[in-house]
């Protein structure tokens, strides 16, 4: 399946207007943050079934409403979307594994695999827009530690389908992403699958230390491309857990660049 909208390519492409959309996607987004946590997430409280069930309504809540999100962000004129392959996620036991360029990568992701787990930033539980939703759905905090690669691979084996971002951080524009081996040891002790995704942004946008007023002078494309899948067996079976983590964290550091340099060439090339 592939999801997509009109790419626009003008020099200035309505720029008063996008900045005026952007300011008010943002304000869009803490707002709705904060009435998840005030007034959303106690009325599913309310509702009968225990914490699971309770954790999979707060997630696919997230998810519906980041996907309303990014289609508002749509239709506002502040980008453009290309999703190849989204049928691919959300599986049982799946890891999916992407690139980090953009801010909302991450909102992408949740939108479209919505009963995911997903490996967010620690800060975002302390954050007063961000606590609410990442502590109803239990994500899962990255301070680092081997309880948290432990518990990353326990959610695999209980058949839930995990998010993460082997970077850790977003990719400084115009460099190739450094994946550190984390998600490939969290693969090789829980994961049934992995799904890699590729994302792409053009213009580069909302990079680290990027203020989000600082808007590209076209609209931003993003283009996510959901990959083949990859049987962690086959890299289990090639030595000791160090060993076997290596390899597959330098099989997927290969295959995003690869793939990323695919992408750039494509959007390089000129329209029929």
């Amino acid at each position: 399946m592939e999801l997509a909208t009109a790419r626009v390519n003008k020099p200035r492409d309505a720029y008063p207007w996008r900045l005026v959309a952007t300011a008010l996607s943002f304000a869009l987004f803490g707002v709705g943050s904060l009435c998840l946590r005030v007034l959303v997430f106690p009325l599913l409280a309310c509702l009968p079934g225990g914490v699971e069930r309770h954790q999979q309504r707060a997630r696919r809540t997230i998810g519906w409403l980041f996907w309303r999100f990014i289609r508002f962000m749509r239709v506002s004129g502040v980008l453009t979307y290309e999703v190849v392959g989204a049928e691919g996620l959300g599986r049982p036991g799946q890891l999916i594994i992407a690139n980090h360029p953009s801010l909302i990568d991450v909102v992408f992701l949740i939108g479209l695999a919505r009963n995911a787990n997903c490996v967010v930033k620690q800060s975002l539980f302390d954050n007063p827009f961000t606590r609410g939703p990442v502590r109803e759905a239990r994500y899962i905090g990255n301070d680092g530690s081997v309880q948290m690669l432990e518990t990353a691979a326990d959610t695999l084996r209980q058949g839930q389908p995990l998010i993460i971002f082997p970077e850790g951080t977003r990719t400084p524009p115009g460099q190739a992403p450094a994946f550190h081996r984390g998600a490939a040891a969290i693969a090789l002790r829980g994961a049934k699958i992995i799904t890699p995704v590729t994302i792409s942004v053009s213009p580069s946008t909302l990079t680290k230390h990027e203020p989000w007023y600082r808007i590209p002078r076209r609209r931003v494309h993003f283009r996510l491309h959901v990959g083949a899948d990859i049987d962690p067996a086959s890299f289990a079976a090639l030595g000791p857990a160090p060993v076997a983590s290596r390899r597959l964290n330098d099989y997927l550091h290969q295959y995003f660049i690869k793939e990323l340099a695919e992408d750039e060439r494509s959007t390089a090339r000129p329209a029929p």
